[in-house]
């Protein structure tokens, strides 16, 4: 009996820890990674409060139809610009070059951009910054618009997957300053694609 007793309690005490440790949510490589960034107490963005209960973001489904080949166009010499952000401070950008690609049989053009800070900095040499906003932004969608990160690609075609757009971290914690998305990066259409407005569950 008091084997049986012994067991029942490793068993309830193993089932209790592998409630609490909740696995990673994600149906693609890209939301279990930020999921799990999210969660993660050194790299989330989020309030306290909110990370202790997250259990993962909103998604738009995975669609290819999202997943775009874009022409690449360098734009030479432009002058650098201070962008504007959520705060005060400004962020010292440059028009890199111009992304030109077909979506649901109409052409769109997006803005590609390069900071000056961020450039000089180790492991981000060749970042770029692809912000953009679109008709789903202030209903299923941060009202801010969304991100993409990309590299100085090394050819005149580019893949731009809008399944792995994101939210500014200020639209989980206004503590941050996060660079505004210019107008002339507005798509006229609806990308239901990447990352959700946020609603913590």
């Amino acid at each position: 009996m008091k084997k049986l007793v012994l067991i029942a309690i490793v068993l309830v005490s193993v089932f209790s820890c592998g409630q609490n440790k909740r696995p990673i949510l994600g149906e693609t490589e890209f939301q279990k990674t930020i999921n799990a960034e999210y969660k993660d107490a050194t790299t989330s963005p989020l309030k306290d409060k909110d990370r202790k209960s997250f259990r993962g973001l909103d998604f738009f489904k995975f669609d290819s139809t999202y997943v775009v080949t874009a022409q690449f166009k360098r734009v030479e010499n432009a002058d650098w610009f201070n962008m504007k952000t959520t705060t005060d401070r400004v962020s010292k950008e440059r028009v890199f070059g111009v992304l030109s690609f077909e979506l649901n049989g109409e052409t769109f053009n997006l803005n590609v951009y390069q900071g000056q800070e961020l450039m000089g900095k180790e492991g981000f040499e060749d970042y770029l910054f692809l912000p953009f906003l679109d008709q789903t932004n202030g209903n299923e969608s941060y009202g801010g618009g969304r991100y993409l990160d990309m590299k100085i690609p090394d050819s005149n075609e580019v893949i731009i997957d809008f399944n792995k757009a994101y939210n500014p971290y200020c639209a989980y914690n206004d503590e941050f300053s996060c660079p505004i998305v210019p107008r002339v990066n507005y798509l006229k259409t609806r990308i239901e694609a990447g990352v959700k407005v946020f609603k913590n569950h």
